[in-house]
């Protein structure tokens, strides 16, 4: 329940300071493609609509396993929750690619919302969770590894866990039949800008500058 509850409040946050963003920060903007861990290449293929999608539907898949994994398994916390963080951080950016910028970013192109801009690139929140805590969760995971590899093996050994019925099997199915039509719909209906607009002013006058007017500030 707790790896669930990080996970909630990290996408909470991260999805609402984007749609925050979008509306009050000018130099926010959609990532259509991948980052510098994927390369250009890669990339590419996440900008396209149908080779996007198909990697957004494999995304969602790993993800889902590790949301798993992490649940079940009886881990100690200080793997179980940077593992948490990171997982969030990865599935509020997905979350993005899925449908949810329809929402953070109305009229813009599949993507993740970025508009922390430091150095040249651009991050948003969960980008900081993703790096701050991939690192820590390896370094723990590693540790109590090889702790665990220490120990003698009747001490590792644990009871098999009980079989599912047929009726927890279906949950399953059903959403992985849901995504893929989300993702489907997606890849169909590509397409917006790829910028915020700046919120418009008043002139002297009285009339509003409009946001195609000030979209180049």
């Amino acid at each position: 329940m707790v790896v669930l509850a990080l996970i909630t409040v990290v996408v909470v946050l991260d999805q609402a300071v984007k749609w925050w963003a979008w509306r009050h920060v000018p130099w926010t903007r959609i990532n259509s493609g991948g980052d510098v861990l994927v390369g250009p290449k890669v990339g590419a293929w996440y900008a396209r609509p149908v080779t996007g999608a198909v990697l957004d539907l494999l995304d969602f898949g790993l993800l889902s396993i590790a949301v798993s994994v992490l649940a079940r398994c009886r881990v100690a916390a200080v793997v179980s929750v940077p593992g948490a963080l990171m997982i969030a951080g990865w599935g509020s950016n997905l979350l993005d690619r899925l449908g949810i910028h329809y929402w953070t970013a109305p009229d813009s192109v599949r993507g993740v919302v970025d508009f922390i801009h430091i150095g040249g690139q651009y991050y948003n929140v969960a980008d900081f969770f993703i790096m701050g805590c991939t690192p820590l969760f390896l370094l723990a995971a590693g540790y109590q590894g090889a702790r665990a590899a220490r120990r003698p093996a009747a001490a590792r050994s644990v009871p098999p866990p009980p079989r599912r019925s047929r009726a927890w099997m279906r949950i399953p199915a059903l959403a992985g039949a849901g995504l893929t039509l989300v993702v489907a719909l997606g890849a169909a209906n590509y397409g917006g800008v790829n910028a915020a607009s700046c919120a418009p002013v008043q002139q002297n006058d009285g009339h509003a500058i409009t946001a195609e007017t000030l979209r180049t500030c």
